[in-house]
């Protein structure tokens, strides 16, 4: 039996990684855009449930994150 013993090449580069670890960190900065401001009460309603930044800022970030992660691992 004959080894071929070639060394393998690593498919990522730096700028892979570079790009999964910034979309990790905008996935991260999503989920806290999205967290805070509950009411105090658990009987009382609180608009700010409702608010701007964690219905459409939040959601858009933390998918913008996992679509550069993605857009990380595929590119080459």
């Amino acid at each position: 039996m004959s080894e071929n013993n070639t060394p393998s090449e690593f498919p990522l580069e730096k700028k892979n990684f570079m790009l999964i670890g910034i979309g990790a960190a905008t996935v991260i900065i999503g989920f806290f855009l999205m967290s805070g401001g509950g009411a105090d009460d658990a009987t009382s309603f609180s608009p700010d449930v409702f608010s701007f930044r964690r219905m459409y800022i939040a959601p858009i970030t933390i998918l913008a994150g996992y679509g550069l992660v993605m857009y990380g691992i595929i590119k080459k």
